[in-house]
């Protein structure tokens, strides 16, 4: 199985372990103090993870760089608002409808990187796409 694979399939069941965890914390406090807390447990998570890798000294090579870190800066608050929003929606909503509905970002990604990036995709690819709209749709709205 290719490594990318992998990665990317733990990287879905963390992301729905991010939506029960979440639901479950949800319950009788404020969404976005949940986040913002969410948030400082990621960046310590994380600030872990690349001292234990010895890449500290990597971070100044991201801010001299000013092209990477201004579009760093704009994926982080793109992502921070999504979490925001996330929780606040499976605060009021159903894991079940809500999960779904936040996967049309594939749908979404795809969009914008043929607009922005000019990417290409083959006629499989759209039709997949198109499933995963109609699926996710199914999914939400049962």
């Amino acid at each position: 199985m290719a490594s990318w694979l992998i990665y990317a399939l733990l990287s879905a069941v963390f992301a729905a372990l991010v939506a029960i965890f979440g639901k479950v914390g949800l319950q009788n406090i404020d969404a976005n103090t949940a986040t913002t807390i969410r948030a400082i447990v990621m960046a310590l998570f994380l600030i872990g993870v690349i001292a234990f890798q010895g890449k500290l000294t990597y971070i100044s090579d991201v801010i001299t760089n000013k092209k990477a870190l201004m579009f760093i800066l704009l994926s982080g608050i793109s992502g921070a608002l999504s979490w925001l929003f996330y929780f606040i929606a499976i605060q009021h909503g159903k894991v079940s409808q809500v999960a779904p509905i936040d996967k049309l970002s594939v749908v979404f990604a795809v969009i914008l990187a043929m607009l922005l990036l000019s990417e290409k995709i083959s006629f499989l690819a759209l039709l997949g796409i198109m499933m995963i709209s109609v699926g996710t749709l199914l999914v939400a709205l049962n």
